[in-house]
């Protein structure tokens, strides 16, 4: 996509939460970003060539000599900069000024004062008091703050807690905040980076879905040429998305794979076969592998272990399908850019390993296929909102996260066909209920679990003793950290009386109130 890269800002990571959020808000704008590494190769930053950089928060303390800094060649560069909270505590000290632990730590609301007018802030106010300085509603995340201006600096704005809550050098456009303006509960946080993006740093904004999608179809036909390509398709959201994307720029050199491994939701492999082969006119494969994938599972209980599994075996049974398709030579994946960041941390050793990703085998050494991974530079939400524009269905887009080994990890314990069965049910009836009671778009992710033990239950005058299924849904803004859903008791009611009354096997239902931490969102 060089062409929608002209200008583009790059975001150095300190390792703060929110730092993939700044990316998102910036491509929001309508620029291009690209996230990295605090500890990057210089010669990336300089051949990477970007319009402004942006300096991320972060967990290290910058008064200790260990702590993280800036590569030396971000300040020689003679572009803008913006550090953000720890991102402008360490260009404070790499500029010559200090940053020592605040007399009050901030974490939450706070109404900063602008001052003097800088190029970043100068008319951007949520209100204006009565002696006419400008206030700004802001989110603060801080132990430790600026004490000493670098030279050539000035102060920018303040709290009473915190008196140097930014600064600026306005003839070098270096700015830095301690706030975080790409968090919503800063009103303004958009409009202040927006004026650094496109004012500052002068950045047309040409990164649009239409621009995008243009830009894919055409490296997509440049990059295959008249070869063939193969696509293992899910029914998820970025496999789909690169079929729909492939398709129209190719149409019928690409072939797609679809593995049904017993573990989806209920009717989904009629429901992906029907959209893409009937509906769309894509070649679509399917192989039912739903025995094969028992057979692995069986007799394993552990949760690591049956990701794995059920990776490999998907692999297995797509090289099988692979061999009897003939002259491809291209494969086809659907490769987003948090994979590849968090590729990147795992590899470093700066990220820790919750739980392996479904396909974590990785390819067979055999498969000598070029990659095309068309979705690499975008996030999430990016790809949704190609996938509408080209005309999938937006209820498939928009649906919950479902993890790649699917029901695999929601059975705990042995998974079992007959277990996936009831599973497949209950959580069937949870969804339709959701979306009937129209809370399905109030919550962030809802699912049912199966518990691999009994109870005991009573139905008519008989005495039964039959499985648990436990409820989850939670409200998120990353899935990061996440709030058990405060679901009516009314719905919960309704929901746990379908769930019993129609599946002769679950003898009670539970609603899950655990939050993340100390959780996760799914069970395993």
């Amino acid at each position: 996509m060089s062409d929608l890269q002209q200008n583009k800002i790059l975001i150095i990571d300190f390792g703060s939460q929110y730092t993939q959020l700044i990316a998102r808000r910036v491509r929001e704008i309508g620029v291009y970003c690209e996230l990295v590494p605090y500890d990057v190769n210089p010669y990336f930053i300089e051949k990477f060539n970007p319009s402004g950089i942006i300096l991320s928060g972060g967990p290290d303390t910058v008064s200790q000599s260990d702590s993280a800094r800036a590569p030396n060649i971000v300040f020689n560069l003679k572009i803008p900069i913006l550090g953000i909270c720890y991102g402008m505590q360490t260009m404070a000290v790499q500029l010559g000024g200090e940053a020592k632990n605040s007399k009050k730590a901030e974490f939450g609301f706070a109404q900063i004062r602008a001052r003097n007018h800088s190029n970043l802030l100068t008319d951007i106010n949520d209100e204006i008091n009565l002696q006419g300085h400008g206030l700004l509603d802001v989110w603060m995340s801080h132990g430790i703050e600026v004490t000493k201006l670098p030279k050539d600096f000035e102060l920018i704005a303040s709290t009473d807690s915190c008196p140097i809550a930014g600064f600026a050098n306005n003839e070098k456009n270096y700015f830095g905040l301690q706030f975080h303006p790409e968090v919503t509960h800063t009103k303004k946080g958009i409009q202040i980076l927006e004026r650094f993006v496109t004012t500052i740093c002068k950045c047309e904004k040409s990164w649009t879905t239409e621009n995008i999608i243009d830009n894919l179809l055409e490296e997509i036909k440049s990059q295959v040429g008249n070869n063939k390509v193969l696509l293992g398709l899910s029914g998820g959201v970025d496999s789909s998305v690169v079929a729909m994307l492939l398709h129209k720029s190719i149409g019928d050199q690409l072939t797609c794979v679809f593995v049904d491994n017993g573990l989806l939701r209920l009717n989904e492999s009629d429901e992906v076969m029907k959209t893409f082969s009937q509906n769309l006119g894509v070649k679509v494969i399917r192989a039912d592998a739903q025995e094969y994938f028992y057979d692995k599972l069986s007799d394993e209980n552990d949760p690591e272990l049956k990701r794995k599994i059920i990776g490999k075996a998907f692999i297995e049974i797509f090289d099988q399908e692979a061999q009897k398709i003939k002259d491809i030579q291209f494969l086809a994946q659907g490769t987003i850019y948090p994979d590849v960041i968090e590729s990147a941390g795992a590899s470093s050793g700066k990220a820790k390993v919750i739980k392996s990703h479904h396909n974590v085998g990785g390819l067979p050494d055999n498969m000598q296929f070029e990659l095309v991974e068309p979705l690499k530079e975008l996030f999430k939400d990016e790809v949704r909102e190609i996938g509408v524009k080209l005309g999938l269905p937006k209820k498939m887009l928009y649906r919950h996260p479902f993890p790649g080994p699917g029901l695999g990890v929601r059975i705990l314990g042995q998974v079992k066909k007959e277990y996936a069965d009831i599973l497949r049910q209950a959580d069937h009836i949870f969804m339709e209920e959701l979306n009937n009671q129209d809370l399905y778009n109030k919550v962030d992710q809802a699912f049912a679990v199966f518990l691999p033990v009994k109870s005991v239950g009573v139905t008519g005058d008989e005495r039964r003793y039959d499985f648990v299924i436990a409820l989850r849904a939670v409200e998120t803004v990353d899935f990061m950290t996440a709030r058990w859903a405060r679901l009516p008791y009314d719905f919960l009611d309704h929901v746990s009386n379908r769930i019993m009354n129609e599946i002769s096997r679950v003898s009670r239902v539970v609603y899950d109130i655990s939050g993340k931490p100390p959780s996760t969102i799914e069970w395993e």
